[in-house]
């Protein structure tokens, strides 16, 4: 984790979010995917920086970077 991302049972239902706000970083990857810009973020999440976004990017990559998958034969 990052000291932007925080993940904590009392907020989002313990979701990964961007500390001190109850935005989920799942929210910021979806709406980038769809073809949000930073900047659309940033006007639709006042509380929100750049920091914050690059952060939610960050975290995203090395959960999957860290992540196992079992090949499971065909049956």
């Amino acid at each position: 984790m990052t000291d932007r991302v925080e993940i904590n049972p009392a907020v989002m239902q313990g979701k990964p979010a961007i500390r001190g706000t109850r935005i989920p970083v799942e929210l910021l990857l979806r709406k980038l995917a769809e073809g949000a810009t930073v900047e659309d973020l940033l006007d639709a999440y006042p509380r929100l920086v750049a920091d914050d976004i690059r952060a939610a990017l960050d975290f995203a990559a090395d959960t999957i970077a860290h992540e196992t998958v079992l090949a499971l034969g065909s049956q």
